[in-house]
């Protein structure tokens, strides 16, 4: 039987049930750590729906693979552990998915429009648009003005009531807002890679 208050139950106790296929014991687990884990995740993440991912995957990955573990240590390093490695993996994916992007950005020459076509495969663009959101109004605007809406500097300018240099001028600080934004994920990984030391 379980004993009524769950911090009486060791980790080492919690662990083997759980890879007998225990679901209460699954349970428990997840009442006395998933609080623990969203808030690294979100730590690192600075996003609610997903260090709510970050928490369902450590605890689905705990239970499908339950009987091929082998801890070696407590179940609570070994869940955090867990958390941290994929939270990495995340960054790293996001760091080279935007250094793509980036790359593109380089290459043109100016700030042409053709950016805007090479910025388009779907696969990068959710990307893109959350460094974007994070941008001051009128430069996010603009950029969504020339990518989703495909308008050109004079057309924007023409709609906003300014010059077509305005609108270059915007959209030249938003590439460089959005240059610092990779610079802040190479940060977190930095910290994340020393922290796990």
């Amino acid at each position: 039987m379980f004993k009524s208050a769950n911090n009486q139950i060791s980790d080492t106790e919690l662990f083997h049930r759980i890879q007998k296929g225990d679901e209460k014991a699954f349970t428990i687990a997840y009442e006395l750590y998933n609080k623990l884990i969203y808030v690294l995740s979100y730590r690192y993440l600075m996003d609610e729906e997903r260090a709510k991912d970050v928490v369902q995957y450590v605890f689905v990955k705990l239970w499908e693979y339950r009987a091929e573990l082998n801890i070696g240590i407590s179940l609570k390093n070994f869940l955090f552990t867990m958390a941290k490695n994929y939270i990495l993996n995340l960054i790293r994916n996001e760091n080279t998915a935007l250094e793509k992007q980036y790359e593109i950005a380089q290459q043109v020459l100016g700030y042409e429009d053709d950016l805007v076509e090479k910025l388009e495969r779907r696969e990068q663009m959710s990307l893109f648009y959350q460094a974007l959101a994070k941008l001051p109004e009128q430069k996010k605007r603009i950029c969504v003005m020339k990518i989703r809406e495909e308008m050109s500097n004079k057309e924007i300018a023409e709609r906003l009531n300014v010059s077509i240099n305005t609108v270059k001028t915007h959209y030249a600080e938003a590439l460089k807002l959005l240059r610092r934004e990779l610079l802040k994920l190479l940060m977190i990984i930095i910290i994340l890679m020393l922290s796990a030391h």
